[in-house]
């Protein structure tokens, strides 16, 4: 498979089969809590970057193979709405399976015309909204230098009274970046303005691009959530497990490792494996350099290997 990998475990979507349609790290921003690294190619402007039936026939084949799967989810290395292809390949998903389909987008290019007839056939939409004022947005999103925080959220707003779906809002608050009180009002003003189904609070949990992006405690975030009110909720932990086992567990690691960092627990339960299992290949994969283990907070996180990258500040 060159384009589906999963299904993966979603705190979110359950089980959601990634639809992977942009090249590793081509994004219209660089935040500093990625998981995947910093962004490589910073780009906004949309073009086709795949074979459309390539892809169609893959979802297809994973369908068909009786997985689990929830949610049908175009997210991976990149950003999805950079390429040009996703209204039609949403479309063509439609038609070939009753498996709602999930949008994972940063949201920057929903002002947009073309993206947001592009998303109208999905079922939810995940757009991310990490702060709302520019110079917060430039710390910890790190845009492309024609992007700006207030055209972001007038797209959010246009395309939520366009879209019949479900638009959950995911905030990742990192700690001395959009916690204070001041940024954590304007958030709230944007979020009423836009009207979200859901709003999804999480923080850093996953080794993220910068060492210096740290997590908020347990406490601080029901507090936010509190204080944002209404349909919001933190993130719960992935607590479903898989049946029945897959056969190449050791290619799917692989695969699921080059778009996530994943622990133990998280390969365990979407592969359908037990944990000792799941050590031992991962022991045989950090040997042969394919996998590295980073701890973050008390877990270990295995990711694919990549450079090693430096604690900078922007």
């Amino acid at each position: 498979m060159n384009y589906i990998y999963g299904p993966v475990p979603s705190r979110r979507l359950g089980f959601s089969l990634g639809v992977d349609i942009i090249p590793h790290k081509n994004c219209t921003i660089d935040c500093i809590y990625c998981q995947l690294g910093r962004t490589t190619h910073k780009r906004v402007k949309r073009k086709s970057f795949a074979r459309g039936e390539d892809i169609i026939e893959e979802i297809g084949k994973s369908v068909s193979a009786g997985h689990d799967i929830d949610f049908i989810t175009f997210s991976g290395s990149g950003e999805p709405t950079l390429n040009s292809d996703i209204g039609r390949l949403i479309h063509e998903v439609k038609k070939i399976t009753s498996i709602p389909v999930a949008v994972l987008t940063n949201g920057t290019l929903l002002f947009l015309e073309d993206v947001q007839r592009d998303l109208i056939e999905a079922d939810v939409v995940l757009p991310s909204l990490d702060a709302a004022s520019h110079e917060v947005f430039k710390k910890v999103n790190r845009p492309h230098r024609s992007l700006r925080i207030e055209r972001v959220m007038d797209g959010l707003k246009s395309f939520r009274r366009l879209f019949k779906g479900l638009v959950w809002i995911e905030i990742m608050l990192v700690k001395g970046f959009n916690n204070d009180r001041k940024e954590l009002s304007r958030i709230k003003k944007a979020l009423s303005e836009i009207r979200p189904d859901k709003v999804y609070l999480n923080t850093v949990s996953r080794p993220p691009s910068e060492l210096y992006a740290e997590p908020l405690g347990p406490a601080e975030m029901i507090a936010i959530k509190n204080y944002l009110d209404g349909n919001c909720e933190v993130i719960p932990e992935f607590h479903k497990k898989r049946s029945p086992e897959v056969k190449d567990v050791k290619g799917s690691i692989i695969e699921m490792t080059k778009r996530r960092s994943l622990t133990v627990t998280d390969i365990a339960d979407v592969l359908g494996i037990s944990e000792t299992n799941a050590e031992s290949i991962l022991g045989r994969l950090m040997a042969e350099g394919t996998v590295t283990k980073r701890q973050q907070g008390t877990k270990d996180y295995y990711i694919f290997t990549s450079k090693k990258k430096k604690d900078r500040r922007p």
